[in-house]
């Protein structure tokens, strides 16, 4: 294989640019050719706006042009009489010959030699047109004309959805080939490809699942992942679901909701539990031919909750699983096994060129670790061992009760590289890094679990567990015993027997079944500062718990009735984290806990009225009673001076509760109200002085808001959506940090003269508003608006999307804007040379006519 050391391939943010007359061709032909693409998973840049007569295009349209790898261009009978359709096209001409990015004329309705001679109606639009302009048009219309493309009413009898999905499945293919020219830089990956290819055998009308095995940071997903993109457009239905691994020790439902989410093409998918999963599966899939990659599996029931048997798919369907473990992939009766073998002397090499120079050696990762402060090295190893994939508050919270000061603690080996913080803030670690911590673990006695400072694997654990040791090793525990219940009595054993002997024990995270029905956790090590126990099954702690240590407590979805069994009142005086969220909770003694921070008791529909002694919850900071609608009384909220984030939603309150302070100056940051049969807001919400977040979304009987909701100088999130609101107060412009404001499917008919006073407003959404008639003339130059979008609805059945995009300044705003607002045309022109833009702000706005 050719070894290069650079690449010379361009990155590109669009797939494809559609360039079209929109009267002719924006609601029907572009409309069903873009939903086509998009499907597809083609990245598509489709312009929905055109600018005034002599304006000229903006600077983000020309890097939208030149960020795109594929050009359509839909010749129409009107095309050739806009001045901005013919910019297009000169410019779309010039990256077709400079660059790699490539053009495909589709003629709709206009013959190919009308527009390569410029005869007929083409000719009288140059007629009208600025002379200085007409002759590169004409140059760049004939070379366009003469590139290979489709006739409309020349290819499939004209029929519409077929010339779509020709066009599809053209740019499907050179997309395949446009990323294999970028993987090149990947060495060794060409013969790979073709090996695996050739045994899946795309087009024979079987179900055919093939295995990847190898060790970890091998090249499994990598390979995976550029087979996907080769052959993917081949399937009706597509689905690449990573990290498998770490994601199902948390929920397979989620992944579940993956796959169905990717191969309907809808986000909106939701799972009520593991067993609906399957079935809705196994419907879905059995119904269209699709491409399934199940990347990272360890466990046979990760397989058969995603993917089942064969019956579940549909004749030519494919399924890659990549694994570590070829036992898996036996177990699961898949034929066709690969082995990812080890590059060779001569990619190796290669391999080398390319990056000896660029990226550090992956063996000084090592002493990286070794330069750690101890604290940090423990950090690092609960990680390695623990937390992966955990988010990284739910971490945070886990590692300060083990007494780290978790914040610095994470972001000191995020600074070497050891871990990653996601962008949905979640941990995350390369495999290699992984490995090298659970081997720090296990090296001084790789065969004697029982003298492991942690234990994360569920063989070792039931194999300590069952011989029922005393043993001082063992600080912490991960585990999911779901797995378990093959044997239920040897679950129940050592469930029952098994961790009062670990005396040293720290951190406990358990995650059972929802079906596991046996006493358990009598014998709580009483040394334990984390206790995680999801689905715990017994109603009470045990009685031989001593809790003198514990930090945190978080037992949701399960059983628990009561903390200790009746009679008993044992103080937890360090607790200062407690979640029975969706627990069957009757009563708790709030006096019990001196130093709770956190208290999550949502969906605890059983609780009436804890018992609140005067002065306590002093400490408490979070309060969450989402669901809880069993409550009588919220009369303990008011004396929590402390009290920063607050979840009152769905309780159904016809009347807001008397929880607010009569003076300014009160702790809260955050109230979710959302939900509740208010028909109005008390005034005294304007003592709030240091509130952020105020959610009253689906409030549907709350009409109007008080006048000194305006004096809340920090709120930045307002999220009223689905309120009864007609009215804004006419003073909102005094909410001077408000970036977030959330007024869909309201009533509201006008926004007030003094929303242009907003200056740090990002968002803004009238989503499904079905009465705004007008914005204030000059919003566009107090608001910094980078994109304005705007639906309106059309006989009930379709939208229309009209978008607005700019990024140059302005010094008025244009008299277009306001003729729009005024008649509710379902169509706009944009004056991009006058719009202010000093910060990077989005104002969504969705219109739909009544």
């Amino acid at each position: 294989m050719a070894c290069s050391t650079s690449s010379t391939h361009k990155s590109h943010m669009y797939d494809v640019f559609l360039s079209f007359r929109g009267e002719d061709t924006r609601k029907n032909f572009v409309d069903h050719l873009y939903v086509a693409l998009q499907r597809q998973g083609i990245h598509t840049f489709k312009d929905d706006e055109r600018l005034e007569k002599g304006k000229k295009m903006n600077d983000e349209l020309l890097k939208s042009i030149q960020e795109s790898k594929f050009f359509v261009i839909i010749f129409s009978k009107n095309y050739a009489s806009s001045s901005w359709c013919l910019d297009e096209l000169v410019k779309i001409m010039e990256c077709q010959k400079e660059t790699e990015q490539i053009a495909y004329p589709v003629f709709y309705d206009v013959d190919p030699s009308e527009v390569r001679q410029q005869l007929d109606l083409v000719e009288e639009a140059f007629t009208r047109q600025n002379k200085g302009e007409v002759g590169k048009w004409r140059e760049s219309l004939k070379e366009a004309a003469n590139l290979a493309g489709w006739d409309l009413r020349k290819t499939s009898d004209g029929h519409e959805a077929k010339v779509i999905n020709k066009i599809v499945e053209k740019i499907s293919l050179e997309l395949r080939f446009f990323n294999l020219k970028v993987d090149e830089k990947l060495v060794g990956m060409e013969t790979r490809i073709k090996d695996i290819v050739s045994s899946l055998e795309i087009g024979v009308e079987d179900v055919r699942m093939i295995g990847i095995k190898g060790i970890g940071g091998g090249g499994k997903t990598t390979l995976a992942r550029a087979i996907f993109g080769k052959i993917c457009f081949q399937f009706e239905g597509k689905s690449f679901v990573a990290n498998i691994r770490e994601i199902s020790k948390l929920s397979l439902s989620v992944l579940q909701e993956q796959v169905i989410s990717n191969v309907l093409n809808d986000k909106r998918i939701t799972i009520g539990n593991f067993h609906d999963g399957k079935s809705i599966l196994k419907k879905i899939l059995c119904s269209k031919k699709v491409l399934v990659v199940i990347d990272d599996v360890d466990h046979l029931d990760q397989l058969d909750a995603l993917v089942g048997g064969l019956n579940w798919f549909k004749p030519g369907s494919r399924v890659i699983i990549t694994t570590r473990d070829e036992q898996v992939l036996i177990a699961h009766r898949v034929k066709w096994i690969h082995d990812v073998n080890l590059l060779s002397d001569e990619e190796a090499i290669c391999l080398f060129s390319r990056s000896s120079l660029n990226n550090p050696s992956f063996g000084f990762i090592s002493l990286c670790y070794t330069c750690l402060e101890d604290d940090y090295k423990e950090i690092f190893l609960d990680v390695a061992c623990l937390l992966k994939g955990w988010l990284k508050d739910d971490a945070i919270t886990a590692l300060e009760s083990c007494g780290f000061h978790a914040r610095n603690g994470l972001r000191v080996p995020e600074q070497k590289s050891l871990i990653t913080i996601s962008l949905d803030q979640r941990l995350g670690m390369h495999d290699h890094i992984q490995e090298m911590g659970q081997n720090i673990v296990r090296r001084s006695y790789p065969d004697e679990s029982i003298k492991h400072s942690r234990l994360w694997i569920g063989e070792e654990i039931k194999d300590v567990l069952v011989d029922d040791l005393v043993t001082g090793a063992i600080r912490a525990i991960a585990t999911n015993t779901s797995t378990w219940f093959d044997d239920e009595k040897l679950c129940s054993t050592i469930l029952i027997n098994g961790f009062g002997n670990l005396k040293k024990l720290r951190f406990l995270h358990v995650v059972s079944g929802s079906s596991c029905s046996f006493e358990v956790g009598q014998n709580f090590p009483n040394a334990l500062r984390f206790l995680s126990w999801h689905c715990y099954p017994h109603y009470c702690l045990p009685k031989t718990f001593q809790p003198n240590n514990l930090v945190a407590l978080e037992m949701p979805n399960s059983r628990i009735k009561q903390l200790w069994h009746e009679g008993e009142r044992k103080v937890l005086k360090n607790l200062r984290f407690l979640d029975l969220s969706n627990s069957k909770l009757t009563t708790i003694d709030c006096g019990l806990l001196p130093n709770l921070e956190t208290l999550k008791l949502e969906k605890c529909r059983h609780l009436v009225e804890p018992h609140t002694p005067i002065g306590c919850l002093r400490k408490l900071v979070l309060l969450n009673l989402n669901g809880c609608v069993g409550f009588k009384s919220l009369s303990l909220i008011k004396p929590l001076k402390s009290l920063q984030v607050l979840d009152l939603s769905n309780l159904y309150l016809t009347k807001f509760p008397d929880i607010l302070p009569e003076h300014s100056n009160y702790s809260l940051l955050a109230i979710y109200f959302s939900k509740n049969n208010i028909q109005e807001l008390p005034s005294s919400i304007g003592n709030l002085e240091k509130l952020v977040y105020l959610d009253l979304s689906g409030c549907h009987r709350l009409k109007s808001l008080p006048q000194s909701i305006c004096t809340l100088r920090s709120l930045k999130n307002l999220d009223l959506v689905n309120c009864a609101i007609e009215e804004l107060p006419e003073d909102l412009g005094h909410l001077e940090s408000l970036e977030w404001l959330n007024l869909g499917g309201t009533r509201v008919k006008h926004l007030p003269k003094s929303i242009c006073m907003l200056k740090n407003l990002k968002t803004l959404l009238l989503t499904s508003c079905k009465v705004v008639m007008n914005l204030p003339e000059d919003i566009e130059i107090a608001i910094e608006i980078r994109r304005l979008k705007m639906f309106r609805r059309v006989k009930r059945t379709r939208w229309i999307d009209i978008s607005l995009w700019s990024q140059k300044k302005t010094t008025n705003y244009t008299n277009a804007q306001k003729e729009f607002w005024s008649t509710c045309l379902p169509r706009t022109t944009d004056d991009s040379e006058k719009r202010a833009h000093s910060q990077r702000t989005i104002i969504e706005i969705a219109f739909q006519s009544s």
